[in-house]
């Protein structure tokens, strides 16, 4: 059965409309995938290739993230905080100095290595696996996170696998950001759309099997359809950090669509990079300014 998507007002706020506009809505929205991990195969590529960069552009999670589910989780410091789809760890390590025991789950190993590396607190460590399949013990966690990953991922497995492994009264949170984060220039912003848009058109030509991907929009109806938690909400968290042209440009190559095409051998030109590498030195320079990001946060709690 098709997951249909039910906007909210605050959903709505967060709806990728570029998506909405280029990307068909079987391949947004599509039917319940097998268990089978190899259906999550090009997804894992997607993501392979560019840990580096990835780490070094993205931004942490909120500041007030840890305070706001540790409350709801009725804990001071969990004692296990679960990440998953933890990529190079950013979100991971986040949790070092906040919880006494993290674990981040993710199955690309390019990914894991890049964690791996940049992590030094001895109470965090990754783990292959899947979303759906942690291989984690029943009722472990008071929480469990999804930090710009839930999209990638088979919503209904996934939500039933975090109440799985949650503790009564333990909360799921998916942590989605708004793209790109308001910097000084909207002329900037202006034109990382752009780039964003031609990006997107010219990976609908891409050949072979393209990574199944469920709306951002969608996920809090989602997570109330599933039946797995006793209570949900949306709310928005902002984060401060900051960033100069270089980063601005890295961002937009370190999303997955973009390194899918400059792997099968599109230009940077024919992807729009140059121009909008050009307005953002113009506009953004080299001087690091305040960026200013929100969060969309969907809770559950189990």
């Amino acid at each position: 059965m098709t997951l249909r998507t039910v906007l909210t007002h605050d959903s709505e706020a967060s709806l990728n409309w570029l998506n909405a506009i280029l990307i068909p809505p079987s391949l947004l929205q599509p039917t319940r995938m097998p268990d089978s991990t190899h259906s999550f195969a090009p997804t894992i590529a997607r993501f392979s290739g560019f840990a580096g960069d990835y780490d070094r552009h993205r931004a942490q999670p909120p500041a007030a993230l840890a305070a706001l589910l540790s409350q709801l989780a009725g804990t001071g410091q969990a004692e296990l905080v679960v990440d998953l789809g933890s990529g190079t760890g950013l979100s991971t390590r986040y949790w070092a100095e906040r919880a006494r025991r993290v674990v981040g789950v993710e199955p690309s190993a390019d990914m894991r290595a890049e964690a791996l590396r940049q992590t030094h607190a001895a109470n965090v460590e990754y783990r292959d696996g899947y979303a759906h399949a942690t291989g984690l013990s029943d009722r472990c966690a008071q929480i469990v996170t999804c930090m710009q990953a839930l999209h990638w991922m088979d919503p209904l497995a996934s939500f039933t696998e975090a109440r799985r492994i949650l503790v009564p009264g333990g909360v799921f949170a998916a942590i989605d950001y708004d793209w790109p984060p308001v910097t000084r220039s909207w002329r900037a912003d202006q034109a990382w759309h752009s780039c964003s848009e031609r990006a997107a058109r010219l990976e609908t030509t891409l050949a072979g099997s393209r990574p199944p991907r469920w709306d951002k929009a969608g996920h809090l109806a989602r997570m109330q359809g599933s039946g797995c938690f006793r209570f949900t909400r949306e709310c928005v968290l902002h984060h401060v950090d900051e960033g100069d042209a270089e980063r601005f440009v890295g961002l937009l190559r370190c999303q997955g669509g973009v390194m899918d095409l400059l792997k099968a051998g599109h230009t940077e030109d024919e992807i729009g990079i140059g121009e909008l590498d050009g307005i953002a030195r113009a506009e953004l320079g080299s001087e690091a300014r305040p960026w200013y990001w929100s969060a969309r946060v969907r809770i559950g709690v189990v």
